[in-house]
């Protein structure tokens, strides 16, 4: 108990001065904090050995900074490539059959729904499916057939005599 005793009293009294030094060197509180608090978790994960350094708040400090940077070098390099590659190339919105596939979908059974997504969608084997659900093949044949009748009575597929005879 000593040993959170002096981790907690350290963390009380230098935690303020390490937020003022790296609000001061980023501008930016929000990320100054977050990164104080990054270095806080770590140095009480290796509190015996970063305790008994001379001055642990300059190995927090140190740590924080390092946390601060590397995010910066991140969002720089984001950035970066962003430029580079420009924005992703516009989408078209979901068709009207997507739209009434997704609407039908939701109506199934979720074991029959996700049976068929995987399957149909995926394109996984019906034995992948049974070993992805847990579940033996015949129960995924089963629930494919029985999703694939509910999907044809939701979206109005039904089978008619021009289709059957076609």
């Amino acid at each position: 108990m000593a040993q959170e005793d002096n981790f907690e009293d350290f963390y009380q009294s230098t935690r303020h001065r390490v937020v003022t030094v790296l609000y001061a060197l980023s501008g930016n509180l929000a990320d100054a904090q977050d990164a104080t608090q990054e270095a806080y978790a770590r140095a009480w994960q290796r509190w015996p050995r970063v305790g008994s350094y001379a001055d642990p708040e300059a190995w927090v400090r140190t740590v924080a900074r390092r946390i601060q940077l590397n995010r910066w070098r991140k969002l720089r390099n984001g950035l970066a490539a962003y430029r580079r590659h420009g924005p992703d190339p516009a989408v078209a919105p979901p068709s009207e059959n997507t739209m009434a596939l997704v609407a039908a979908l939701r109506r199934l059974p979720d074991e029959q729904r996700e049976s068929i997504v995987l399957h149909h969608l995926v394109d996984l084997p019906v034995a992948e499916v049974a070993r992805q659900l847990g579940v033996p093949v015949n129960t995924v044949k089963t629930r494919l057939a029985r999703g694939r009748r509910g999907l044809a009575q939701l979206v109005g597929d039904q089978p008619t005599e021009e289709n059957v005879h076609a």
